[in-house]
């Protein structure tokens, strides 16, 4: 064996070994832990909490159900009649899972044409931007977790509309969001790196 064929195949299996930054963080129980692992998120969500006034807690709970915090997430594919590809059930993407015609919105609105759904600062910044039109539209406040999520699933219309009511395994999940911003906000309190 050739010692440029041992090199590459060492370096293939060490890089198969490290961790993608897209890929979801070890803990995702305990926020000071995904905030050690990936400190570019503390500027990401300080950054959001600056421009919205989103706490960091509440963002994290949202991002955490809507994509584990992995950053290319995408709704399953589906399939006619069990194999056939027919698409995805939705444009949802990133770390958020903006859909493609509210993210459009947002980059119109914003001005940010570079920016991206996989970005931890711009997918923080556009739910931001979201929930504050919600408390705007809505009423809902920003640290009220349980509502917010009812609003950011079903749409800020879907959520005047009462369309999670008819949705008891949502309002069971916006129930989890809540408890786990509570959760998350008591670790944050103790974390180091977050101060």
């Amino acid at each position: 064996m050739s010692n440029f064929f041992r090199v590459s195949l060492l370096l293939l299996i060490l890089g198969s070994c490290g961790a993608r930054d897209g890929a979801a963080p070890r803990n995702l129980d305990n926020a000071c832990a995904i905030l050690t692992e990936r400190p570019h998120y503390v500027r990401a969500f300080k950054q959001a909490e600056r421009n919205w006034g989103v706490e960091t807690h509440v963002l994290m709970a949202m991002i955490y159900q809507e994509s584990k915090f992995i950053s290319d997430n995408r709704p399953p594919h589906q399939y006619a009649l069990g194999v056939i590809p027919t698409g995805r059930q939705s444009s949802a993407l990133g770390y958020s899972q903006a859909l493609d015609g509210t993210w459009d919105e947002y980059v119109r609105e914003q001005g940010s044409r570079g920016s991206n759904r996989t970005n931890i600062a711009d997918a923080t910044d556009f739910m931001g931007w979201y929930m504050s039109l919600t408390v705007r539209e809505n009423g809902i406040a920003l640290d009220d977790t349980y509502n917010q999520y009812l609003a950011y699933h079903d749409g800020r219309t879907g959520w005047r509309r009462g369309t999670y009511r008819s949705k008891p395994w949502l309002v069971r999940i916006a129930g989890e969001v809540r408890d786990r911003a509570v959760m998350y906000d008591a670790q944050l309190r103790t974390c180091r790196q977050f101060r």
